[in-house]
């Protein structure tokens, strides 16, 4: 019997980059599987998984792997043609960019057609995307009492006041022996106070313990919205935690009336505020739901909107790119400076940033931090940046923004929403389950597998892109039609499951005494 007739490379991988040395694999390949690649056949020698990288040439000892156009490491062994790339033969490679400020900047056109959505107007004009009231603690010793409260306005009992998403309890690890002044302290009360004058927070109970370092006041000392409904309580002044549940009910309830009064009203999608962030990432993300989202960053950039990527460790290696999209060598080198300090940072730690990807990441296709990051700063489209901010930092300017933040989901995406994010959309290969309360969370699957299996945690499918039934433009499209809706009120899947209140977790710095 003849042999099988050679497929073409395009039916089983796909190639990123005209010269690149490695294809990634649509599917599942097996070894002995024949491949066309232009005039060449090429043999996968052993199982290449699904997201993972196949070789399309010879490739030395100690040689540069190009994907993307760009290099994601060195070979560690001699690779053949159609062998498997990943972890035992790719290792780190050493990163010496030549960093230029400004070099590839586009200026994205104004939108013909503005587009709009329904929020919550707030006077200092900033527009929320649901109405919650907050349950903010100033420090953990408060946090169960916090969650009491909370509990009692769950289900049924918020039938009471329409209009209102639910009353969100935001505990955390902190707060006592942490002194105000130091880096820590002030990064908490940053981030405490972003939440609390946060649009989608109609009113907030702040509550506290009485003896803790960072107490009430330091919540509540920030520029809130004049409009901001504030009660306070403190533990130990009303009596122990039975008085302050029953005070603080009472509260509530009176806040619930108030904030039930506000009313969405049509605004114009430059109102949006959107955080973009990834998780449990794989082989396709780079491909599909990134780029795609970059689609839709770039499109809000175009009706006068903010996006803002973050997770520093995670464009490490691929800082340049976003170096030369800076509209000043100012805002440049802020990116820099930050990724220094991060340098020191894990340093002092034990580590260094090139320790990821993650094992999760690794079993989905990526092998160094230089792939990873290549992928991750797709999210944030082709705009030009506009400015770098501190995690937790208010975020003001319009256009493509980027804000400084560990990798870790729970606390990339906190820093996004104190900064201001009235929407998160967060892409995933591996499945994360995330919800960011009082901010609806869009989760985006790169590839239609584990689309299908987790189909109850996910609310889009971008792994159409790979399939060949879909396009990273339609796609775009379609999560920018997802963005106004959710804004304009859809739940997520996220807020469906009721997730996001254990997901506030403050990133902590320093020492605690």
């Amino acid at each position: 019997m003849a042999d099988p007739e050679p497929a073409p490379l395009t039916e089983h991988a796909l190639l990123l980059g005209p010269d690149d040395d490695v294809a990634v694999a649509l599917r599942d390949l097996p070894p002995g599987l024949v491949l066309r690649h232009g005039d060449l056949l090429l043999t996968v020698t052993a199982a290449v998984p699904q997201g993972h990288k196949v070789a399309l040439r010879e490739l030395p000892p100690g040689t540069r792997v190009h994907k993307y156009g760009q290099t994601i490491g060195r070979t560690t062994g001699e690779v053949r043609a159609g062998d498997h790339v990943h972890a035992h033969n790719l290792a780190m490679d050493s990163v010496d960019h030549t960093y230029e400020f400004g070099t590839a900047r586009v200026a994205i056109p104004p939108a013909t057609e503005r587009l709009t959505f329904e929020g919550y107007v707030r006077a200092d004009g900033s527009v929320g995307t649901r109405n919650y009231v907050g349950i903010v603690t100033s420090v953990n010793c408060a946090a169960s009492t916090a969650r009491m409260i909370a509990d009692q306005f769950g289900g049924l009992a918020m039938d009471a006041f329409p209009g209102v998403d639910g009353v969100v309890a935001l505990t955390h690890d902190s707060g006592c022996g942490l002194v105000p002044t130091s880096d820590g302290g002030q990064l908490l009360q940053r981030t405490l106070r972003g939440y609390a004058a946060h649009p989608n927070i109609g009113a907030i109970l702040v509550l506290g313990l009485g003896c803790e370092m960072i107490g009430v006041d330091s919540v509540t000392g920030g520029a809130l919205p004049p409009d901001t409904l504030i009660e306070q309580l403190v533990i130990q002044e009303q009596g122990g935690i039975r008085a302050t549940v029953r005070a603080g009910v009472t509260a509530v309830r009176g806040l619930l009336e108030q904030v039930a009064q506000r009313r969405r009203q049509t605004v114009p999608a430059s109102a949006l505020v959107l955080g973009l962030n990834c998780g449990g990432s794989d082989g396709y993300s780079g491909i599909t739901a990134n780029p795609a989202l970059g689609r839709t960053s770039d499109l809000l950039v175009a009706q006068g909107a903010t996006t803002v990527l973050a997770e520093t460790p995670e464009v490490f290696g691929a800082e340049h790119l976003l170096t030369r999209r800076a509209v000043s060598q100012e805002v440049g080198q802020r990116l820099l400076d930050r990724i220094a300090w991060w340098h020191g940072y894990v340093q002092a730690g034990g580590g260094t940033l090139d320790n990821n990807p993650s094992p999760g990441n690794k079993a989905g296709g990526l092998t160094t931090i230089l792939e990873k990051s290549l992928g991750a700063v797709a999210k944030g489209g082709t705009a030009e940046l506009v400015a770098v901010y501190e995690y937790a930092e208010r975020v003001t300017a319009s256009g493509f923004t980027f804000m400084d933040t560990p990798g870790y989901d729970p606390v990339s995406v906190t820093g996004l929403v104190a900064g201001g994010a009235n929407v998160v959309c967060f892409t995933t290969g591996r499945g994360s389950v995330l919800g960011t309360k009082p901010v609806p969370c869009i989760k985006i699957a790169t590839n239609t597998t584990m689309f299908e299996r987790m189909r109850d945690d996910m609310d889009l499918n971008a792994g159409g892109i790979a399939d060949g039934t879909a396009t990273i433009e339609g796609l775009g499209d379609e999560i920018l039609q997802t963005v106004l809706d959710v804004a304009s009120g859809r739940p997520t899947v996220s807020e469906e499951l009721d997730l996001g209140r254990d997901e506030f977790v403050p990133w902590q710095l320093g020492a605690v005494t």
